[in-house]
């Protein structure tokens, strides 16, 4: 049987070792949002082989209409996305007739979206919202589905904590990724972002519940025992299912194209995040807080009773 409660100030600390560097990034390069919440436009050409023309050159055409051209990514088979300040449905017409006049034709229009800057910041907000409803509806449905349990409000605060672990996790690659990759923070974004919390609670509740049982057998074991065995009992079941999930974001990541990959590894970088903290930070806050462990954390000389 594996003591991760023991060792539990190790694996915190993996996490701090994890989520830091992305804090830092995300304050001093900061997320690449989207059009969906910048409001702007965005272009998915499909140029005929080989006639595929350079970022400049996209920069000539969209700047003899007056438009600020900001980014052109290249994807597979001759296709570019291009994002703009926003231009309408006439616009977007002559800018690709101008596109084939000068490129060769024909192009093949892939997509094309247009959101205001007005709707762009209200689905930020509504973004933000969304996620501090999940986490208040999470802590409330915990608190309550564990309330025949003593302190149950401590086994929601401690799923709100490994939820935060794992949005730390995932905006702080998002951070690094966007400065590198130029990734960009869009409603695909929100959507893993959502789904990561909704994994990594389920993997916690799993083992709270375990807990929750153990407890309700084993009165007078000491409660770090409890806590560690249930841990232990919940371990294959967690990881085995986690896996399954990865390795099939993990092929969808390879092959499923580019359109799909940044959503996929968002959910890939989550997915392991969650199985981490559900395992690794979410029970052993229980003991901490069990035992009140702060109280010797900035005791010079004092020892954590392990």
């Amino acid at each position: 049987m594996l003591d991760i409660v023991k060792r539990r100030y190790l694996y915190f600390g993996i996490s701090l070792m994890v989520i830091i560097p992305g804090l830092i990034a995300l304050i001093v390069w900061g997320l690449q949002p989207a059009i969906d919440f910048t409001g702007g436009s965005m272009l998915f050409v499909r140029f005929q082989p080989g006639t595929r023309p350079s970022s400049q050159d996209l920069l000539d055409v969209y700047a003899s209409f007056g438009h600020v051209f900001n980014v052109a990514a290249t994807t597979e088979n001759d296709g570019m996305i291009i994002r703009s300040k926003e231009i309408d449905q006439e616009t977007k017409t002559h800018i690709v007739n101008e596109m084939e006049a000068r490129f060769g034709g024909p192009i093949t229009v892939e997509r094309f979206d247009s959101v205001g800057p007005s709707v762009g910041l209200e689905v930020a907000e509504r973004a933000a919202g969304a996620v501090g409803l999940a986490a208040l509806g999470i802590l409330l449905y915990i608190t309550y589905a564990f309330r025949q349990v003593p302190h149950a409000v401590r086994y929601g605060v401690a799923a709100i904590i490994a939820m935060l672990h794992d949005v730390a996790v995932v905006i702080g690659i998002e951070a690094i990724l966007g400065h590198f990759l130029g990734w960009e923070v869009d409603a695909l974004f929100l959507t893993a972002l959502l789904t990561v919390i909704g994994f990594s609670v389920h993997d916690t509740i799993v083992v709270f519940d375990r807990i929750r049982e153990t407890r309700s057998i084993q009165r007078r074991l000491p409660f770090d025992t409890i806590v560690n065995q249930s841990i232990n009992q919940t371990l294959a079941r967690s990881i085995n299912t986690q896996l399954t999930v990865m390795i099939t974001l993990l092929a969808l990541a390879i092959f499923g194209g580019v359109s799909i990959r940044h959503f996929v590894v968002t959910l890939l970088v989550g997915v392991f995040s969650g199985t981490y903290s559900s395992i690794f930070n979410a029970a052993p806050i229980l003991v901490v807080w069990e035992k009140k462990e702060w109280r010797t954390w900035f005791r010079r000389g004092a020892k954590v009773v392990a």
